[in-house]
């Protein structure tokens, strides 16, 4: 082709529809395309093709191709873009479609529409000319003033733009070189314009109606970009002003001198280093922080890394590493102020003045790793506190219940995002202080996952070998945690590892007689909510009588919660009544109702069970102390929730109660047993562990062995209990998991009762494991066990004899109200058991030796 001869688009083109943008000759678009017609053009014409022709077609804007190849075409927009298909990209999601990267060649008006399907062709007209690129272009004096004026607003508004882009530079060479007619069409398609504009322009064929459409968008684009610069710039004024009236500082440490020209961000590295030289960490760790603030100084503020590296020095600034407060060891006022918290509770309290007197006489003795272990409710977390305010040291609860990352405890490595240290070095930071009380709460109910085992992580924590040096991974230097005073609360010790559960001092908290809850109630817990409801001494009165009545028969637990949940709503309930007389007192027109008359409002056991309710009783303010007694209690908390069934339920032979021990503290046990005819099965029922279940086939192995001797027999009367009988032994409440060795002597009785026909005695609860020979051997827990065979108002307790020494730890007022039997073998458990001993054949207590 000869130099400066226009160049023709071919006379038919392939038409692609599109409906949400314009293109305009000398631009570049990136299209998508999903509709059937033009998915059919790219597949026929720009993936088959094989010559440059092929990559030629026409873009039509403002026209939206149909959904199915069915719907007939849409009207045309008639001046369309020859374009040249530079990229076709193919994908899958979220639905076939490809996208198509094409150039703007020049305008065409289409003369005729050829073909509609499989894809449309049109029969065009050229409308602009194509000339060859040249250095070479049209004189000013051709084009016109408004060439020039154009030309004149395009580079004012490049030269606003910042040259450093190489966008902008390369836009800049283009308006030099490029031919003025070209311009408008490619500066439309950059500056900020909308489709409807765009689309003005492609229909503008003229080149002089061009330049005056395109001169008022590059105006209106200039004028935007001056208010633009002038709002930075005045806020670049205001962050001037305020830098200018910050105070310049001179910090001088050592030979480090700061000129007063330094920013403030390099003066808070300073202090910041001033900080770590003066501050009393170790020997390492000052090292790790001075090494690490030569690095801060060399990192740009941008950086993700310097944000951590600062964090990481302000938190190593912020430890205790050598500050601690001075313990009080006055034993008498540590004493009185233990009592004062907690009623009982003797152990904990004696182990703690043993720590106060060891400390008087050693001044560096290291904290001891105490692990209370005890029923909910019985107050471990708060004597926690108490013993912190004893010392007069900081107090810091963690609450461990469910954590299973170790991460949690040691803390993350500074390499991961979001990184921080652990529980143990955070508590050390908000308390301040190195030698503070740690209450470790909820220790047995830690978890494993994936991100490792917390309980091994607190292996170097509680051990006061290891603990002088503990190395938390955010920190990554040795920490000395030898003067913290750790307590652990579990309520079993059963989920504890054996190697954490050694290196700490367990210390049992039992749960409370019924004694001690009513000490506990009236010294500490009816002041408590009289507080919290805005009542005084003065408008209610609970005697001890009736909070006995609350123990008894609407709370059956160890600790004082569902106790102390009571007297909140009996409370609530006086609240209710003592405001409605303050109403009815305000009202002038009632104030002399009921004068002379009795209107004391002492709930008396003749008085009706619903006054304290009664509205009718609201007409008259109550004078006041309200008394509260049983018929209030039922009342206000409604029926009694427990009942005294033991002696109900043991009117037949086959029944015994055991003594069982849960987390939550002693619980009796009903053990039921019946025969009937069969194949001589044993079964079991009430979700029984395997400890369990052995020590019932103990049991009727012992009683087949000896039914001679105590004359047991089945239904027919053979002294084979299970010739032609089926036995079926039951475990009430079964939806709890029951297991363990204690109840052997229960399944003993039980079905000696049932074979013999004989009631066991109703107050007679007891425990102990079996062996096959007969004897009773020793079981846990029996504190808690006795505790509750009391609160269910048993007389006798049968334990083995080996655990008399755990009757010393009973309070002396429960052992005067019971009555213990020691048993070693079954003989005295089954004579103790039943009225009147449990007869045994007479026989030869000698045997001769045959060898």
């Amino acid at each position: 082709m000869a130099a400066g001869s226009a160049i023709q688009i071919p006379t038919r083109l392939p038409l692609l529809l599109t409906h949400e943008s314009v293109l305009l000759p000398g631009s570049t678009m990136r299209t998508s395309v999903d509709s059937p017609r033009n998915m059919q053009l790219v597949r026929s014409r720009l993936l088959k093709g094989t010559s440059l022709r092929s990559t030629i077609i026409g873009v039509i804007p403002n026209t939206s191709d149909p959904t199915s190849d069915c719907d007939d075409l849409p009207n045309l927009h008639r001046i369309g873009t020859a374009a040249l298909a530079v990229q076709v990209v193919g994908s899958n999601w979220p639905k076939p479609h490809y996208t198509l990267l094409v150039t703007g060649l020049c305008r065409f008006q289409i003369l005729q529409l050829l073909k509609e399907k499989p894809y449309p062709v049109a029969e065009v007209q050229q409308l602009d000319r194509l000339e060859p690129f040249t250095n070479g272009h049209k004189s000013e004096e051709e084009l016109g003033e408004l060439s020039e004026q154009f030309y004149k607003y395009a580079i004012q508004l490049v030269e606003m733009l910042d040259m450093s882009v190489p966008a902008v530079a390369k836009l800049r060479r283009l308006l030099d070189n490029l031919p003025r007619e070209a311009l408008p069409d490619i500066l439309t398609s950059i500056i900020r314009t909308s489709n409807q504009e765009k689309l003005q322009i492609l229909d503008a064929v003229r080149l002089e109606e061009r330049f005056k459409m395109t001169i008022p968008l590059l105006v209106r684009q200039i004028e935007g970009l001056k208010l633009l610069q002038k709002t930075r710039k005045s806020k670049q004024d205001d962050d001037k002003r305020v830098v200018a009236i910050r105070p310049n500082r001179r910090i001088t440490h050592g030979s480090i001198t700061e000129d007063e020209e330094e920013e403030e961000d390099h003066d808070d590295v300073v202090m910041l280093e001033k900080k770590i030289r003066t501050s009393s960490m170790s020997e390492q760790a000052l090292k790790v922080c001075l090494k690490e603030i030569k690095r801060l100084k060399k990192m740009p503020q941008s950086m993700p890394e310097y944000a951590l590296t600062r964090n990481y020095l302000e938190l190593m600034v912020e430890l205790p590493w050598n500050k601690s407060t001075k313990d009080r060891l006055e034993i008498r006022a540590a004493r009185i102020v233990l009592d004062n918290d907690h009623y009982a509770m003797e152990k904990l309290k004696k182990r703690v003045l043993e720590y106060l007197a060891v400390r008087q006489l050693k001044n560096n003795l290291k904290g001891p790793i105490l692990c209370f272990v005890g029923p909910p409710g019985v107050g471990k977390t708060s004597v926690g506190r108490s013993i912190a305010k004893t010392l007069g040291r900081e107090f810091h609860r963690i609450a461990l219940g469910g954590v299973c990352d170790q991460s949690d405890i040691r803390g993350h490595r500074r390499t991961y995002v979001g990184s921080m240290p652990g529980r143990i070095i955070n508590g050390l930071k908000t308390v301040g202080v190195n030698n503070p009380v740690f209450l470790l709460d909820e220790v047995d109910k830690l978890a494993k996952s994936l991100q490792g085992d917390p309980a091994a992580a607190l292996l170097e924590v509680l051990d006061p070998e290891q603990n002088h040096s503990f190395t938390d991974h955010y920190l990554n230097v040795a920490f000395d945690l030898s003067q913290v005073l750790f307590i652990a609360t579990a309520n079993t010790t059963a989920t504890i590892p054996p190697a954490l559960l050694d290196r700490m001092e367990v210390i049992q908290v039992p749960g409370y007689t019924q004694e001690e809850k009513i000490e506990i109630a009236h010294r500490h817990l009816i002041p408590k909510q009289l507080e919290l409801h805005g009542l005084t001494p003065q408008q209610i009165q609970i005697p001890q009588v009736t909070t006995l009545g609350i123990i008894t028969r609407y709370t059956r637990e160890a600790g004082v919660r569902a106790l102390d949940r009571k007297l909140g709503a009996i409370c609530r309930a006086v609240a209710v009544k003592v405001a409605e007389g303050q109403h009815k007192e305000a009202k002038p027109d009632r104030a002399e109702v009921g004068e002379g008359e009795d209107c004391k409002e002492h709930i008396t056991e003749d008085a009706k069970p619903d006054s304290i309710s009664d509205t009718a009783d609201l007409a008259l303010p109550p004078e006041m102390p309200i008394l509260i007694d049983f018929h209030a209690l039922k009342d206000i908390l409604g029926p009694p929730m427990y009942d005294m069934e033991v002696s109900e339920r043991l009117n037949q032979p086959g029944v015994a109660i055991g003594l069982a021990w849960t987390p939550l503290g002693g619980e009796i046990m009903f053990v039921e047993a019946s025969r009937m005819d069969g194949e001589g099965q044993l079964t079991l029922t009430g979700q029984l562990g395997d400890v369990m279940k052995e020590s019932a086939h103990l049991a009727i192995s012992w009683l087949r062995s000896n039914a001679k001797r105590y004359q047991l027999t089945n239904a027919s009367g053979s002294f084979d209990l299970l010739d032609n009988t089926d036995i079926h032994l039951h475990f009430p409440a079964g939806a709890v998991t029951k297991d363990g060795p204690s109840a052997g002597v229960t399944i003993v009785t039980c079905l000696a009762s049932l074979f013999s026909g004989r009631l066991v005695c109703s107050d007679v609860a007891m425990t102990g494991e079996i062996t096959l020979r007969g004897l009773v051997l020793p079981v846990g827990g029996i504190k808690d066990k006795v505790l509750a065979a009391h609160r269910a108002g048993l007389k006798r307790i049968i334990i083995p004899q080996r655990n008399e020494k755990d009757l010393e730890e009973i309070a002396a007022h429960v052992r005067q109200d019971l009555t213990f039997v020691l048993a070693a073998c079954l003989d005295e458990v089954l004579n103790a058991a039943f009225d009147g001993g449990f007869a045994v054949k007479a026989r030869r207590e000698h045997f001769n030796s045959k060898l």
